[in-house]
């Protein structure tokens, strides 16, 4: 179910040629982790089961543009290797992974390209680097009010601007701008890959540095905010914490694996996406999206799509 939100985006029509009535707000859907969520789901139990994570990111996906969304767009892994395990051999994989789920994410994809909804399968990057890449080019639309990256992510929290770029966890509704950033994680968004530097990222596969957590990051980032700006000798630091003369030796120590670290922490905003904000503008399903809600077990979705693309163009 899309959360309620004030100020939802305002539809237009095509007769409108871009010259939009009112700000535009642009969602960008995490599909890997919408992915995973569903396959999970102990309500997520309809459909084939080869198709029922996906049936629940395609059904979820309409309704978030039955909810009023106008311009979406959704990243996947198409693979979860990227560039990032050249630089570090721990980083994540998909070993592990059910093989029911990692079938899932090519017929994801073309579920949902045949709603009409533009995807980034990517490869050599990551979802999160595709993510990171749309928000920066929607943001620097004049005509864009919002930009939403939806995700729980703790990654994508460093790209979170002010109030036009934000996060939301369509989970729990929670939605967060710099000031929910800073009072989640103890940093400003600029300082997130510092802190999953010193912290690590299990969830990635890269352990931060021995003895650093996440109060001791917060503490000395919030000061410093990047890890080249934080004095060598603990009694520079002028901060009130324990156990300060250790953490400034491994972090001399292992400063090489700590800038690693940060680089595999920070997301890449020239990952190639090839569309702009009117290319995320949701004109309605493509024909072959009634085979796709059938194989779904839900034709309905077909029809709840046509009829929300014929409601727009009357709009």
């Amino acid at each position: 179910m899309q959360p309620t939100q004030k100020n939802l985006t305002t539809t237009v029509g095509p007769r409108t040629n871009l010259a939009y009535r009112a700000g535009v707000k642009v969602h960008l859907v995490d599909g890997t982790y919408e992915l995973f969520r569903y396959f999970m789901s102990p309500f997520e139990r309809t459909g084939p089961e080869e198709l029922r994570a996906v049936r629940g990111v395609v059904t979820s996906m309409l309704g978030m543009l039955e909810g009023g969304v106008t311009h979406l767009g959704v990243a996947t892994d198409h693979v979860i290797e990227s560039f990032r395990n050249a630089l570090w051999p721990g980083y994540k994989t998909g070993e592990g992974v059910d093989p029911v789920l990692l079938a899932q994410f090519e017929p994801l994809e073309e579920a949902l390209r045949a709603l009409g909804v533009v995807v980034w399968a990517m490869v050599e990057f990551e979802a999160d680097d595709a993510l990171a890449a749309a928000a920066v080019m929607a943001a620097a639309d004049s005509r864009v009010e919002q930009v939403i990256i939806c995700t729980p992510d703790k990654d994508l929290a460093q790209c979170v601007r002010d109030d036009r770029i934000v996060q939301l966890d369509r989970r729990t509704r929670e939605l967060r701008d710099a000031s929910g950033v800073q009072q989640k994680y103890g940093v400003a968004p600029e300082s997130i890959p510092d802190w999953l530097a010193l912290v690590g990222d299990s969830a990635d596969g890269f352990p931060g540095l021995p003895g650093w957590g996440a109060r001791s990051a917060a503490t000395v980032l919030a000061r410093y905010r990047h890890l080249d700006d934080i004095p060598k000798q603990a009694a520079k630091w002028g901060v009130s914490m324990r156990g300060t003369d250790r953490l400034a030796a491994t972090l001399v120590e292992q400063w090489e694996r700590a800038l690693l670290f940060r680089r595999l922490a920070t997301l890449r905003t020239d990952a190639p996406i090839g569309v702009d904000v009117d290319g995320l503008r949701w004109q309605g399903p493509r024909a072959e999206f009634t085979d796709w809600a059938r194989r779904l077990g839900a034709p309905a979705l077909h029809e709840r799509a046509v009829q929300l693309a014929a409601k727009r163009l009357l709009a």
